[in-house]
């Protein structure tokens, strides 16, 4: 049985946090057509533009709720919202590359309601997932490297029993629990920490699950996890 778990520590912190989760099973996230996926996410740069009017760029609401939000913990320098990255390369002209085709479905919705997103392998998960502030040392080896930077104490993370899972929420992702084109069974979350963001999680939740379903197949089961109800189950 596994569940996924906010932590009461993590209210104390942020009162209004919402977690939009999908529990996706049967799917394919095998590259079929990626160029098909490159036109998806030229569009949803289009789309982002809707959370980039402004000329200062940390004044644009989105990147300014999170950048707030990212100074009330413990995080690594530099540590930006995965939502102000995925903004500021479409700001600076970049182009957002296809990488397998869950990511770009959440990439692409990412960018269109500005909120962060991200997802898990669910069968190599251990134990219950929680988003939890970090005793630190928690184990955390990510993409590119091959040593183990665990949180510091009083950061933000996702974890489970084997160690963290995401560091500062969903910034920078374990290569133990990263979507894989082998991936059948994933966790998918969406993030929001104050009232306009929560207004955007739930189109985009239902969205995002339309978009698996459609286009890789198997099944969605959706969830709002918050103060009203911390817990959820994810597997029996």
């Amino acid at each position: 049985m596994k569940k996924f778990i906010i932590e009461e520590p993590i209210f104390e912190i942020f009162p209004e946090v919402k977690i939009g989760v999908l529990v996706c099973r049967g799917i394919d996230n095998t590259v079929k057509d990626k160029e098909r996926y490159a036109d998806y996410l030229s569009n949803a740069q289009v789309l982002a533009q809707e959370h980039i009017k402004e000329v200062e760029f940390t004044q644009n609401p989105v990147v300014r709720t999170w950048r707030d939000g990212f100074y009330k913990f413990k995080t690594k320098k530099g540590a930006r919202c995965s939502i102000e990255a995925l903004l500021k390369r479409v700001a600076k002209g970049d182009t957002i590359g296809t990488i397998l085709p869950l990511v770009d479905l959440y990439n692409g919705l990412s960018l269109k309601y500005g909120v962060p997103i991200g997802g898990e392998d669910l069968d190599v998960i251990e134990g219950n997932i929680r988003l939890a502030v970090a005793e630190g040392g928690e184990d955390f080896i990510t993409y590119g490297s091959d040593k183990s930077e665990p949180p510091y104490e009083g950061e933000v993370v996702y974890k489970d029993d084997a160690g963290a899972i995401c560091r500062c929420f969903n910034w920078r992702e374990a290569v133990r629990t990263m979507l894989q084109d082998h991936t059948k069974n994933a966790f998918m979350i969406i993030e929001s920490i104050d009232a306009d963001g929560a207004a955007r999680l739930e189109p985009a939740l239902e969205e995002l699950k339309t978009l698996i379903e459609t286009e890789l197949g198997g099944t969605c089961e959706k969830f709002v996890v918050d103060r009203t109800c911390p817990e959820i189950l994810i597997e029996a």
